[in-house]
């Protein structure tokens, strides 16, 4: 397993992240445990987890993730080997984060946020701490859906301002509680912003943006490619699979038993208009090459240029050792065109 550097930082992480989301909820403590000793075991040192997890959030399970994870830790006595990363929530209206009232990011709630998981994971540190989503509305992966979507992003009037949030984070690091700050659901212009405020010196560089990155959602590479390159900014890419549509388990209109569709039915990102053709191709693609859809879906993003670390997510060991799998994928120019033509045909068709 290949390890990249995050930013520039002296953070090492496998080409393949651990996602946690579905412990707590679909998965078991135990089932955690076991898809961290597995893919540890495979050469993956990197774990990300967020504040709000499991998925989808609720009162009564908020921060089962977290404590997964470190209980884990704590039977394993491994801390030191694990590149841990987690996230505070941004402006949201739910009242169970800080026991009874709207979040936001100001310097009460970070510091009530980071102090929480941190209790939970059992560590005194973060390696990474991100922040989970703008305080301002953005188009969900700064992918419109709609002509003037992004007209949203003047945002409300008590918008607490990036410099205000980064000092908090500038006293995170020197308290010792995280190491480095990462982004999350993030535009160029807020990237950039947040850029501007650390070389003026008001707290940490961002290391790294985590965003939505797939074969039916490539709008990372339009302008935030380009800024994190000339940055030194690492792309963490969530969603490989594009929420399972790129396994091809709903095509035609199947329900699989126990699937997060048929659990939760959240999945409206993935169903906009065309994004059917698109799975269609993309699993029939895979399928001439010799693979899975799942396992060549995970290889576009594992060995991606523009990718650090791809973010996978399971709920069954199988489903992981498909994705670890794709580490060992010999991705060719050949596959990339393939990629690329159906890409240019019909581009970008999920937010």
């Amino acid at each position: 397993m290949q390890k990249r550097r995050i930013g520039r930082t002296d953070l090492l992480v496998s080409q393949i992240c651990l996602g946690s989301m579905t412990w707590g909820e679909q998965n078991t403590e135990a089932e955690g445990h076991a898809q961290m000793d597995l893919a540890f075991a495979r050469g993956v040192n990197f774990i990300d987890t967020a504040e709000l997890y499991p998925i989808p959030p609720k009162a009564e399970t908020q921060g089962r993730t977290e404590a997964i994870i470190g209980s884990w830790m704590k039977a394993r006595g491994n801390r030191d080997n694990v590149v841990l990363a987690s996230k505070v929530v941004g402006r949201t209206a739910n009242e169970w984060f800080r026991g009874g009232r709207p979040s936001k990011l100001v310097r009460a709630d970070i510091f009530d946020a980071i102090d929480k998981s941190l209790a939970k994971l059992q560590t005194d540190y973060l390696d990474l701490y991100q922040i989970h989503w703008p305080e301002r509305p953005i188009p969900w992966g700064s992918n419109p859906t709609r002509v003037g979507a992004a007209d949203k992003a003047d945002g409300p009037a008590d918008e607490t301002p990036i410099a205000e949030t980064l000092a908090v984070f500038d006293e995170l690091v020197k308290a010792g509680k995280i190491r480095h700050l990462g982004l999350s659901n993030e535009s160029s212009w807020g990237l950039m912003r947040f850029i501007a405020e650390s070389d003026r010196q008001v707290g940490p560089r961002a290391a790294s943006i985590q965003n939505a990155y797939n074969l039916v959602n490539r709008t990372f590479e339009v302008n935030l490619a380009e800024a994190c390159r000339r940055e030194d900014v690492a792309l963490l890419a969530y969603s490989p699979l594009a929420q399972g549509y790129l396994t091809g388990k709903y095509q035609d209109g199947a329900l699989p038993k126990g699937s997060r569709k048929q659990l939760f039915d959240r999945l409206q990102r993935y169903e906009t208009p065309n994004a059917d053709e698109a799975f269609s191709a993309y699993a029939a693609l895979a399928r001439q090459f010799g693979m899975e859809p799942a396992l060549f879906a995970n290889a576009f993003v594992t060995h991606s240029p523009v990718v650090t670390s791809n973010i996978i997510g399971a709920t069954s060991i199988a489903q992981l050792e498909t994705a670890l799998a794709s580490a060992a994928v010999d991705w060719t120019e050949e596959m990339q065109d393939a990629v690329d033509a159906v890409h240019q045909r019909l581009g970008n068709p999920c937010p």
